[in-house]
């Protein structure tokens, strides 16, 4: 009896694990979301029941709106139209080519394209994904030889924990016995050691470029700039207390150099020389690219600080603080370097800090190149900047 009762339970879980394995291989086939023509794109999405569905995402017009950053431009929502058994669907002209996000406001609420699995994370939102081919986006797509992606844990003493980072690896690498520069890429505030590779197409972009000869073979580090995080909140591990001291000390740009650097040189087939060593950064980790190169003065050689979170002379001690950066910049000078790549979008809110940093390094003589592009503190110009001095290095 008890045989045919765990029989019939074991028959029942099966028909249900088929079901739902039938739900999965069937669902959402019927609706095509996004569909691209050659002119235009075309959103659907179900919701028989709603009232109102809209759709936001980086081809909207966009809104000013006063943040505590200042005032941005943020996407303004466009109706959808609601047609037969509950189908909502809007036909756009065709976007400049670009890598979008969007989502659906469905009577009031976010909801991601269930129809599009071309997804990204940031942060802690997941956003559906709509990418456009052309020009710019040529290098988005995935090459025809990949390199690889790892999740690696290390021993970081300066910040007394075990942590996780990303590291992309050449194609080839594994079969090769030569010895390899490193790219060290630091992610923004709200990020995490996944940022560059999925927002960022790091390795899409890497392999294009190192595919067609654009740049050379490179390792590329990707660490979590977060100094009280384990890893990424996906892992669901418990973090430390923010500790606004460990930021006043720079104790993370710090365990860069004192525990990244030694690790990847321990681990991999790296050239450990400063020639052969390049740090780049975005907004935050565009802060924490200056001060890392600075606190270490040769050793990196290449140095890119993009959209740079990098303040100098505010506050009451303005012009003290001022003076404290001029001297720490006249000593990277001093210990020399290759390239030092600056870039900022012309409406980023930290435009002006990236001006000014233009124009203290130019009154000071140092060389530098300074990359000014349309538009603000976007991935869309992030991914940008690493196409552009990703060739540039190591040459």
């Amino acid at each position: 009896m008890k045989k045919y009762i765990f029989s019939i339970i074991a028959l029942f879980a099966f028909v249900g694990a088929f079901a739902q394995e039938l739900t999965n291989f069937m669902g959402g086939g019927a609706i095509v979301s996004p569909e691209i023509t050659k002119t235009e794109v075309t959103f659907r999405f179900l919701a028989p029941n709603a009232d109102t569905v809209k759709i936001s995402g980086g081809f909207t017009p966009t809104v000013k709106m006063k943040t505590n950053w200042g005032e941005m431009d943020v996407p303004a929502p466009l109706d959808m139209t609601k047609g037969e058994n509950g189908l909502w669907s809007i036909t756009l002209p065709l976007p400049e080519p670009e890598l979008y996000t969007y989502s659906f406001v469905v009577d009031g609420v976010n909801i991601n394209d269930p129809n599009n699995i071309f997804m990204q994370r940031d942060g802690t939102r997941y956003l559906s994904v709509l990418l456009i081919p052309g020009k710019v986006t040529e290098n988005y797509y995935e090459a025809n030889e990949h390199g690889n992606l790892n999740q690696v844990w290390y021993d970081s003493p300066t910040l007394d924990m075990k942590r996780r980072l990303f590291v992309y690896t050449p194609y080839g690498y594994a079969d090769s016995k030569e010895d390899y520069p490193v790219l060290y890429l630091l992610h923004g505030a709200g990020g995490d050691e996944d940022a560059w590779s999925t927002m960022g197409r790091t390795c899409q972009i890497l392999d294009n470029l190192i595919e067609k000869g654009l740049a050379k073979p490179m390792i590329c580090v990707m660490p979590n700039g977060n100094a009280n995080q384990y890893a990424a909140r996906t892992l669901m591990i418990e973090e430390k207390p923010m500790d606004r001291s460990a930021w006043m000390n720079n104790s993370y740009p710090k365990s860069i150099v004192q525990d990244i650097v030694p690790f990847i040189e321990k681990t991999y087939r790296v050239d450990a020389r400063p020639e052969a060593r390049a740090i780049a950064g975005l907004s935050m980790g565009g802060g924490h690219t200056i001060s890392t190169s600075l606190l270490f003065p040769g050793v990196f050689d290449y140095i890119c600080p993009l959209s740079a979170a990098y303040g100098m002379g505010r506050g009451e001690d303005a012009e003290k603080q001022k003076k404290e950066a001029e001297k720490q910049f006249l000593a990277l000078k001093e210990k020399g370097y290759k390239l030092y790549f600056l870039a900022c979008g012309n409406t980023d809110f930290l435009f002006e800090a990236s001006n000014s940093l233009d124009k203290m390094m130019t009154d000071l003589g140092m060389e530098h190149e300074y990359f000014v592009t349309p538009g603000g503190h976007t991935w869309s110009n992030w991914r940008i900047y690493l196409n552009t001095f990703a060739p540039k290095l190591f040459k």
